[in-house]
Protein backbone atom coordinates (compact mmCIF):
# COMPACT_ATOMS: atom_id res chain seq x y z
CA UNK A 1 0.00 0.00 0.00
CA UNK A 2 1.36 3.42 -0.99
CA UNK A 3 2.17 6.13 1.53
CA UNK A 4 -0.93 8.01 2.69
CA UNK A 5 -0.49 11.78 2.93
CA UNK A 6 -3.89 13.36 3.35
CA UNK A 7 -2.49 16.91 3.25
CA UNK A 8 -1.65 16.66 -0.47
CA UNK A 9 -4.92 17.28 -2.38
CA UNK A 10 -3.24 16.59 -5.73
CA UNK A 11 -2.65 12.97 -4.68
CA UNK A 12 -6.40 12.36 -4.42
CA UNK A 13 -8.91 11.94 -7.23
CA UNK A 14 -12.48 10.76 -7.63
CA UNK A 15 -15.81 10.95 -5.84
CA UNK A 16 -16.87 8.00 -3.67
CA UNK A 17 -20.25 7.13 -2.21
CA UNK A 18 -20.78 4.69 0.65
CA UNK A 19 -23.53 2.42 -0.69
CA UNK A 20 -25.66 1.38 2.25
CA UNK A 21 -27.47 -1.93 1.98
CA UNK A 22 -29.46 -3.83 4.53
CA UNK A 23 -30.12 -7.56 4.21
CA UNK A 24 -29.03 -7.44 0.58
CA UNK A 25 -31.30 -4.54 -0.41
CA UNK A 26 -29.89 -1.17 -1.46
CA UNK A 27 -31.21 1.75 0.56
CA UNK A 28 -32.94 4.55 -1.44
CA UNK A 29 -30.51 7.15 -0.09
CA UNK A 30 -27.70 5.38 -1.95
CA UNK A 31 -29.27 6.15 -5.34
CA UNK A 32 -29.80 9.78 -4.31
CA UNK A 33 -26.12 10.11 -3.36
CA UNK A 34 -24.91 8.37 -6.52
CA UNK A 35 -26.96 10.87 -8.56
CA UNK A 36 -25.50 13.81 -6.63
CA UNK A 37 -22.03 12.28 -6.80
CA UNK A 38 -22.36 12.12 -10.60
CA UNK A 39 -22.91 15.88 -10.68
CA UNK A 40 -19.88 16.55 -8.47
CA UNK A 41 -17.68 14.14 -10.43
CA UNK A 42 -18.64 15.85 -13.70
CA UNK A 43 -17.79 19.26 -12.22
CA UNK A 44 -14.35 17.95 -11.23
CA UNK A 45 -13.82 15.87 -14.37
CA UNK A 46 -13.20 12.67 -12.37
CA UNK A 47 -14.78 9.24 -11.95
CA UNK A 48 -17.63 8.37 -9.60
CA UNK A 49 -17.30 5.18 -7.56
CA UNK A 50 -19.44 3.40 -5.02
CA UNK A 51 -18.08 1.31 -2.16
CA UNK A 52 -20.36 -1.58 -1.19
CA UNK A 53 -19.83 -3.81 1.85
CA UNK A 54 -21.74 -6.95 2.79
CA UNK A 55 -21.96 -10.69 2.26
CA UNK A 56 -22.68 -11.87 -1.28
CA UNK A 57 -23.84 -8.44 -2.44
CA UNK A 58 -22.35 -8.67 -5.95
CA UNK A 59 -25.82 -9.01 -7.47
CA UNK A 60 -26.95 -5.54 -6.36
CA UNK A 61 -23.76 -3.66 -7.28
CA UNK A 62 -24.78 -3.29 -10.93
CA UNK A 63 -27.87 -1.29 -9.89
CA UNK A 64 -25.61 1.69 -9.22
CA UNK A 65 -24.69 1.95 -12.90
CA UNK A 66 -28.22 3.10 -13.63
CA UNK A 67 -27.61 6.30 -11.68
CA UNK A 68 -24.18 7.22 -13.01
CA UNK A 69 -21.55 5.17 -11.15
CA UNK A 70 -18.41 4.43 -13.17
CA UNK A 71 -17.09 1.83 -10.72
CA UNK A 72 -18.26 -0.09 -7.67
CA UNK A 73 -15.74 -1.49 -5.20
CA UNK A 74 -17.36 -4.57 -3.64
CA UNK A 75 -16.13 -6.09 -0.37
CA UNK A 76 -17.75 -9.44 0.44
CA UNK A 77 -17.30 -11.31 3.71
CA UNK A 78 -19.50 -13.13 6.24
CA UNK A 79 -17.99 -10.68 8.77
CA UNK A 80 -19.62 -7.83 6.84
CA UNK A 81 -23.11 -9.36 6.66
CA UNK A 82 -24.33 -7.33 9.65
CA UNK A 83 -23.15 -3.78 10.14
CA UNK A 84 -20.55 -3.27 12.85
CA UNK A 85 -18.66 -0.04 13.34
CA UNK A 86 -15.27 -1.76 13.70
CA UNK A 87 -15.46 -3.87 10.52
CA UNK A 88 -16.94 -1.23 8.24
CA UNK A 89 -14.56 1.47 9.50
CA UNK A 90 -11.52 -0.75 8.87
CA UNK A 91 -12.55 -1.71 5.35
CA UNK A 92 -13.44 1.84 4.30
CA UNK A 93 -10.35 3.49 5.78
CA UNK A 94 -8.10 0.83 4.27
CA UNK A 95 -9.78 1.41 0.90
CA UNK A 96 -9.30 5.18 1.16
CA UNK A 97 -5.61 4.64 1.95
CA UNK A 98 -5.30 2.46 -1.15
CA UNK A 99 -7.38 4.33 -3.74
CA UNK A 100 -7.37 7.93 -2.41
CA UNK A 101 -10.73 9.48 -3.34
CA UNK A 102 -10.94 13.25 -2.92
CA UNK A 103 -14.60 13.31 -1.85
CA UNK A 104 -16.59 10.75 0.12
CA UNK A 105 -20.35 10.89 0.76
CA UNK A 106 -22.47 9.00 3.29
CA UNK A 107 -26.21 9.00 3.84
CA UNK A 108 -27.23 10.57 7.15
CA UNK A 109 -28.96 7.35 8.25
CA UNK A 110 -28.36 5.66 11.60
CA UNK A 111 -25.51 3.71 10.03
CA UNK A 112 -24.06 6.69 8.15
CA UNK A 113 -24.12 8.91 11.22
CA UNK A 114 -22.24 6.25 13.17
CA UNK A 115 -19.78 5.25 10.45
CA UNK A 116 -18.78 8.57 8.83
CA UNK A 117 -17.35 10.30 11.94
CA UNK A 118 -15.38 7.19 12.89
CA UNK A 119 -13.84 7.05 9.40
CA UNK A 120 -13.13 10.80 9.41
CA UNK A 121 -11.37 10.59 12.76
CA UNK A 122 -9.24 7.63 11.67
CA UNK A 123 -8.34 9.37 8.38
CA UNK A 124 -7.71 12.67 10.17
CA UNK A 125 -9.93 14.67 7.84
CA UNK A 126 -12.98 16.90 8.06
CA UNK A 127 -16.61 15.80 8.08
CA UNK A 128 -19.65 18.01 7.53
CA UNK A 129 -22.80 16.36 8.91
CA UNK A 130 -26.42 16.58 7.74
CA UNK A 131 -25.72 18.46 4.50
CA UNK A 132 -28.64 19.72 2.44
CA UNK A 133 -26.66 21.07 -0.55
CA UNK A 134 -23.33 20.25 -2.20
CA UNK A 135 -21.33 22.12 -4.83
CA UNK A 136 -17.85 22.07 -6.32
CA UNK A 137 -18.25 24.61 -9.11
CA UNK A 138 -18.16 28.17 -7.73
CA UNK A 139 -20.70 29.52 -10.22
CA UNK A 140 -23.12 26.77 -9.26
CA UNK A 141 -22.70 27.65 -5.60
CA UNK A 142 -23.26 31.35 -6.29
CA UNK A 143 -26.46 30.53 -8.19
CA UNK A 144 -27.60 28.41 -5.23
CA UNK A 145 -27.05 31.38 -2.91
CA UNK A 146 -28.82 33.73 -5.29
CA UNK A 147 -31.97 31.60 -5.40
CA UNK A 148 -31.91 30.09 -1.90
CA UNK A 149 -30.87 32.97 0.34
CA UNK A 150 -31.41 36.67 0.94
CA UNK A 151 -27.68 37.49 0.59
CA UNK A 152 -26.52 40.25 -1.74
CA UNK A 153 -24.45 37.76 -3.72
CA UNK A 154 -23.33 40.21 -6.41
CA UNK A 155 -21.49 42.37 -3.87
CA UNK A 156 -19.63 39.45 -2.29
CA UNK A 157 -16.07 38.37 -3.09
CA UNK A 158 -15.63 34.60 -3.12
CA UNK A 159 -12.00 34.49 -4.22
CA UNK A 160 -9.31 33.60 -1.68
CA UNK A 161 -5.58 32.88 -1.78
CA UNK A 162 -5.92 30.17 0.87
CA UNK A 163 -7.33 27.50 -1.44
CA UNK A 164 -8.79 26.92 -4.90
CA UNK A 165 -12.50 27.71 -4.58
CA UNK A 166 -13.32 25.82 -7.80
CA UNK A 167 -11.97 22.42 -6.70
CA UNK A 168 -13.05 22.25 -3.05
CA UNK A 169 -16.35 20.71 -2.03
CA UNK A 170 -18.72 23.32 -0.62
CA UNK A 171 -20.96 21.59 1.95
CA UNK A 172 -24.05 23.51 3.11
CA UNK A 173 -25.99 22.53 6.21
CA UNK A 174 -28.41 24.08 8.73
CA UNK A 175 -26.82 25.69 11.80
CA UNK A 176 -28.04 27.24 15.06
CA UNK A 177 -31.20 25.16 15.15
CA UNK A 178 -31.95 25.76 11.49
CA UNK A 179 -31.96 29.55 11.77
CA UNK A 180 -28.83 29.88 9.60
CA UNK A 181 -27.28 27.98 6.72
CA UNK A 182 -23.52 27.39 6.98
CA UNK A 183 -21.24 26.38 4.12
CA UNK A 184 -18.21 24.35 5.15
CA UNK A 185 -15.02 23.78 3.15
CA UNK A 186 -12.24 21.29 3.95
CA UNK A 187 -9.26 22.68 1.98
CA UNK A 188 -6.33 21.15 3.87
CA UNK A 189 -7.19 17.48 4.17
CA UNK A 190 -8.53 14.72 1.93
CA UNK A 191 -10.93 13.18 1.42
CA UNK A 192 -13.53 15.87 2.08
CA UNK A 193 -16.36 13.96 3.78
CA UNK A 194 -20.06 14.69 4.19
CA UNK A 195 -23.23 13.02 5.38
CA UNK A 196 -26.35 13.97 3.42
CA UNK A 197 -29.91 13.89 4.67
CA UNK A 198 -32.19 11.29 3.07
CA UNK A 199 -34.63 12.78 0.58
CA UNK A 200 -32.65 15.97 0.01
CA UNK A 201 -30.98 14.95 -3.26
CA UNK A 202 -33.04 13.83 -6.23
CA UNK A 203 -32.51 10.50 -7.93
CA UNK A 204 -31.53 10.99 -11.57
CA UNK A 205 -31.14 8.07 -13.95
CA UNK A 206 -27.86 8.19 -15.85
CA UNK A 207 -27.10 4.73 -17.29
CA UNK A 208 -23.42 3.74 -17.30
CA UNK A 209 -21.51 0.56 -18.04
CA UNK A 210 -20.40 0.17 -14.45
CA UNK A 211 -17.17 -1.66 -13.65
CA UNK A 212 -17.38 -4.05 -10.67
CA UNK A 213 -14.11 -4.36 -8.76
CA UNK A 214 -13.45 -6.77 -5.89
CA UNK A 215 -10.20 -5.67 -4.20
CA UNK A 216 -8.24 -7.89 -1.86
CA UNK A 217 -8.64 -6.98 1.81
CA UNK A 218 -7.83 -8.23 5.29
CA UNK A 219 -10.51 -8.61 7.96
CA UNK A 220 -10.61 -11.06 10.86
CA UNK A 221 -12.91 -11.60 13.81
CA UNK A 222 -10.19 -10.08 16.00
CA UNK A 223 -10.77 -6.73 14.25
CA UNK A 224 -14.38 -6.65 15.49
CA UNK A 225 -15.00 -5.87 19.14
CA UNK A 226 -18.78 -6.23 19.15
CA UNK A 227 -21.08 -9.06 18.14
CA UNK A 228 -24.50 -8.74 16.56
CA UNK A 229 -26.53 -11.39 18.36
CA UNK A 230 -29.90 -10.64 16.78
CA UNK A 231 -31.68 -7.97 14.77
CA UNK A 232 -35.13 -7.03 16.05
CA UNK A 233 -37.36 -4.80 13.95
CA UNK A 234 -39.70 -2.56 15.90
CA UNK A 235 -43.17 -2.34 14.38
CA UNK A 236 -43.62 1.42 14.79
CA UNK A 237 -45.86 3.25 12.36
CA UNK A 238 -44.06 6.31 10.94
CA UNK A 239 -45.17 8.84 8.37
CA UNK A 240 -43.62 8.38 4.92
CA UNK A 241 -43.24 12.03 3.97
CA UNK A 242 -40.42 11.47 1.49
CA UNK A 243 -42.39 9.01 -0.65
CA UNK A 244 -45.76 10.81 -0.49
CA UNK A 245 -47.33 12.39 -3.61
CA UNK A 246 -49.72 14.55 -1.56
CA UNK A 247 -48.82 16.29 1.70
CA UNK A 248 -51.09 18.47 3.82
CA UNK A 249 -48.93 20.40 6.28
CA UNK A 250 -50.06 22.28 9.36
CA UNK A 251 -48.43 25.25 11.06
CA UNK A 252 -48.84 27.36 14.18
CA UNK A 253 -51.83 29.15 12.63
CA UNK A 254 -53.82 26.01 11.90
CA UNK A 255 -56.65 26.89 14.30
CA UNK A 256 -57.48 28.06 17.80
CA UNK A 257 -58.74 24.50 18.23
CA UNK A 258 -55.45 22.74 17.54
CA UNK A 259 -56.78 19.19 17.74
CA UNK A 260 -59.70 20.07 15.50
CA UNK A 261 -57.45 21.78 12.98
CA UNK A 262 -55.08 18.83 12.76
CA UNK A 263 -58.03 16.46 12.44
CA UNK A 264 -59.32 18.45 9.45
CA UNK A 265 -55.85 18.25 7.87
CA UNK A 266 -55.82 14.49 8.43
CA UNK A 267 -59.23 14.15 6.77
CA UNK A 268 -58.08 16.17 3.75
CA UNK A 269 -54.89 14.12 3.48
CA UNK A 270 -56.93 10.90 3.60
CA UNK A 271 -59.21 12.10 0.77
CA UNK A 272 -56.16 13.02 -1.34
CA UNK A 273 -54.42 9.75 -0.55
CA UNK A 274 -51.57 11.59 1.16
CA UNK A 275 -50.10 12.25 4.58
CA UNK A 276 -49.94 15.06 7.11
CA UNK A 277 -46.80 17.16 7.43
CA UNK A 278 -45.93 19.90 9.89
CA UNK A 279 -43.80 22.95 10.50
CA UNK A 280 -41.23 22.91 13.28
CA UNK A 281 -43.42 25.19 15.42
CA UNK A 282 -46.09 22.50 15.78
CA UNK A 283 -43.52 19.86 16.68
CA UNK A 284 -41.85 22.12 19.26
CA UNK A 285 -45.26 22.88 20.76
CA UNK A 286 -45.94 19.16 21.14
CA UNK A 287 -48.99 19.22 18.87
CA UNK A 288 -47.63 16.58 16.48
CA UNK A 289 -44.75 14.08 16.43
CA UNK A 290 -41.33 14.89 14.92
CA UNK A 291 -41.66 12.38 12.07
CA UNK A 292 -44.19 14.79 10.46
CA UNK A 293 -41.76 17.73 10.33
CA UNK A 294 -40.84 19.29 6.98
CA UNK A 295 -37.98 21.77 6.64
CA UNK A 296 -34.27 22.27 7.19
CA UNK A 297 -34.35 20.48 10.53
CA UNK A 298 -36.97 17.98 9.35
CA UNK A 299 -37.46 16.15 6.06
CA UNK A 300 -37.03 17.44 2.53
CA UNK A 301 -39.97 16.45 0.33
CA UNK A 302 -40.86 16.56 -3.38
CA UNK A 303 -44.61 15.75 -3.59
CA UNK A 304 -46.90 16.40 -6.55
CA UNK A 305 -49.08 18.63 -4.36
CA UNK A 306 -48.08 20.36 -1.12
CA UNK A 307 -50.87 22.04 0.86
CA UNK A 308 -49.68 24.46 3.57
CA UNK A 309 -52.26 25.33 6.23
CA UNK A 310 -51.47 28.03 8.78
CA UNK A 311 -47.76 28.08 7.88
CA UNK A 312 -45.97 31.44 7.80
CA UNK A 313 -43.53 30.41 5.05
CA UNK A 314 -40.25 30.90 6.91
CA UNK A 315 -37.16 30.17 4.82
CA UNK A 316 -36.33 27.19 7.04
CA UNK A 317 -39.62 25.52 6.14
CA UNK A 318 -39.49 26.49 2.46
CA UNK A 319 -36.08 24.81 2.13
CA UNK A 320 -37.78 21.48 2.80
CA UNK A 321 -40.66 21.75 0.32
CA UNK A 322 -39.86 24.34 -2.33
CA UNK A 323 -39.27 21.69 -5.01
CA UNK A 324 -42.84 20.43 -4.80
CA UNK A 325 -44.59 20.30 -8.20
CA UNK A 326 -47.59 22.31 -6.95
CA UNK A 327 -47.80 24.35 -3.75
CA UNK A 328 -51.14 25.49 -2.34
CA UNK A 329 -50.94 27.89 0.61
Amino acid sequence: MSTFMNTDPKAFSGVWVFCEQRQGKMMPTTFELISEGRKLADELGVQLSGILLGDSVDNIAAELGGYGADKVYVYNSPLLKDYTTDAYTKIITDAVHEFKPEIMLFGASHIGRDLAPRCAARLHTGLCADCTHLDVDLNGYINFLRTGSSLDVDSMNFETKLFDVNTNLKMTRPAFGGHLMATIVCPRFRPAMATVRPGVMKKRECPKNVEIIEPKFELTAADIHTEVVDTVKAAKKLVDLIGADFIVSVGRGISKDVEGGIKLAEELAEVLGGVVGSSRACVDAGWISADHQVGQTGKTVHPKVYVALGISGAIQHKAGMQDSECIIA
